[in-house]
């Protein structure tokens, strides 16, 4: 009896010491993988909280930024071509500029010609009828003159004169004088000179409307 409760005791003292060694096992890697765990969840609330943040800012900026579909990254051989071009039509716009002034120029020449012509005409037209108011008055006066002469006098220059020329001056005596002077005439003379007289304003007498 003695000896059957001395093993009892034997056996509860060794099962308390098991229980006690396996509870040393496990209490440092209870412990261990609790400490693992906290340091993960401590590192990652230190990389969320590290982590930038977009501000409202950077994400408006962001958002107006539009995408450049035009950039285009042009090469060196791109770019001298594109540099080429672009001269060439400044060269183009320079030569067509030069040509425009040279046109103005030369249309302020052809203006300056053209007044200066007009000039020239104007004084023409104005030294033609001063002469034609000359001429008409010499005539006038010659014809004074043959009307003063006697008619076979007068009839014998009439004769040289040519036929036109003479229808001229008859045209401008009076009707009797000029007569007496045609009668005076060679027949052959007389008879040009009064066909020359008739024909004058014929023209006109033509044209002249019916009545």
């Amino acid at each position: 009896m003695a000896v059957s409760t001395k093993r009892s005791h034997v056996l509860v003292t060794l099962g308390v010491l098991f229980t006690v060694g396996g509870i040393t096992r496990i209490l440092p890697t209870t412990q261990a993988s609790a400490e693992d765990k906290a340091a993960k969840v401590e590192m990652a609330s230190l990389s969320a909280s590290e982590t930038p943040t977009a501000t409202p800012a950077a994400l408006e900026v962001t958002s107006k930024k539009p995408a450049r579909s035009d950039e285009v990254c042009f090469t060196g051989e791109a770019a001298a071509a594109l540099a080429s071009d672009q001269k060439s039509l400044q060269n183009r716009a320079d030569a067509l500029q030069a040509q425009e002034l040279a046109l103005q120029a030369r249309e302020q020449e052809i203006n300056r010609k053209a007044e200066e012509l007009a000039a020239l005409q104007l004084t023409i037209d104005e030294r033609w009828k001063t002469m034609t108011t000359s001429a008409d008055e010499d005539i006038t006066h010659l014809a004074q003159m043959y009307s003063a002469m006697k008619p076979d006098q007068a009839a014998s220059i009439f004769n040289q004169m040519d036929p036109a020329f003479a229808a001229g001056f008859l045209r401008l005596m009076p009707s009797d004088q000029a007569g007496l002077i045609l009668a005076g005439m060679q027949a052959e003379k007389a008879y040009v000179v009064s066909v020359k007289l008739a024909s004058r304003n014929g023209d006109i007498r033509s044209a002249a409307p019916p009545r």
